[in-house]
């Protein structure tokens, strides 16, 4: 069974997404250059059990590409107005890669509407990345996009280049995702937006937007953290950093699996999915709770010093 596309219009711009089921609400967000079908094999057993909302965010797949604000906080935004206007007022966020750290400022910006957290091979964890995706935060990178998804390079690598392969990505589902990924690219709008996005959270140094100082939150509610053993892009040593800051929080590491552990290995993914979904409780987290364990927090930390909250 396919989920179909959906489009809906907020604030001037379409928003595409896909929902189905009934139940809980479970929303799936994706990665950098990517969309909506990165759950497309996991949304109908999942929403046997749930509603899953999954959106191409702003600046992705279908959805419009405006000369906006493609900020980690913009984008968490844009989910709490979709969710909103599609009559779900909580929510467990699910977030891969860049989609990880807008699940993360979600919980961040809206905790009384966080329910758990899924973070999958997250960005925000650590400065880490692959060289393929600080390049583009090269300037002049928007001049450089256009060569790289121009039709010629295109069929040369869809006919069997190891481009991306010699960069030390993976042959199999990180080099056919990530390159699948630049393709969509082609579009100019898409391309704008990309690299918006991109110098918002990464530098020639690695990723510059983190959430490593407000983990501590994250405590506060059910979090389960998965990620691939064999991640290129983005090291399994930030989510066993997470793991160990999160107090209360789960990691699994699928040893076979690399940045798109969901697609690497999708039965194990849905296995601990449903797991973790059936042997927490949502949490409930209000405004006022919120500020008092961020002001407690305040009282107790030594200065650079991230503790636990009892």
């Amino acid at each position: 069974m396919t989920i179909p596309t959906r489009q809906i219009r907020l604030h001037g711009h379409t928003v595409s997404y896909r929902m189905a089921g009934e139940g809980p609400a479970l929303v799936l967000l994706h990665g950098l250059s990517g969309n909506s079908s990165t759950w497309e094999n996991l949304l109908p057993p999942l929403s046997e059990h749930f509603t899953v909302i999954a959106p191409d965010l702003l600046g992705h797949g279908q959805s419009s590409k405006p000369p906006a604000e493609y900020s980690i906080a913009a984008y968490a935004s844009s989910v709490r107005d979709l969710v909103t206007v599609l009559g779900q007022p909580r929510v467990t966020v699910v977030g891969h890669s860049l989609g990880g750290g807008v699940a993360m400022q979600f919980s961040y910006q809206f905790p009384e509407m966080c329910e758990r957290l899924v973070l999958v091979s997250s960005g925000g964890l650590g400065r880490e990345l692959h060289p393929v995706l600080r390049a583009a935060a090269l300037p002049g990178a928007e001049w450089f996009l256009p060569w790289l998804c121009s039709s010629r390079l295109r069929s040369v690598v869809d006919g069997g280049s190891k481009i991306l392969g010699r960069l030390g990505l993976r042959t199999g589902t990180d080099l056919r995702e990530i390159w699948r990924g630049y393709v969509s690219l082609f579009d100019a709008d898409a391309r704008q937006a990309f690299i918006h996005t991109v110098r918002t959270a990464i530098d020639l140094g690695g990723q510059r937007a983190t959430a490593l100082d407000r983990l501590y939150l994250a405590s506060q509610i059910p979090t389960l953290i998965v990620w691939g053993e064999q991640d290129p892009m983005i090291p399994a040593s930030h989510g066993r950093a997470a793991h160990a800051a999160i107090r209360g929080s789960r990691l699994v590491v699928f040893p076979d699996a690399g940045h798109f552990p969901h697609l690497d290995a999708p039965l194990q993914f849905l296995s601990t999915l449903l797991d973790f979904m059936s042997t927490t409780r949502p949490a409930q987290m209000s405004t006022a709770l919120f500020g008092d364990v961020v002001r407690r927090h305040g009282e107790r930390s030594p200065a650079g010093m991230a503790v636990a909250i009892n």
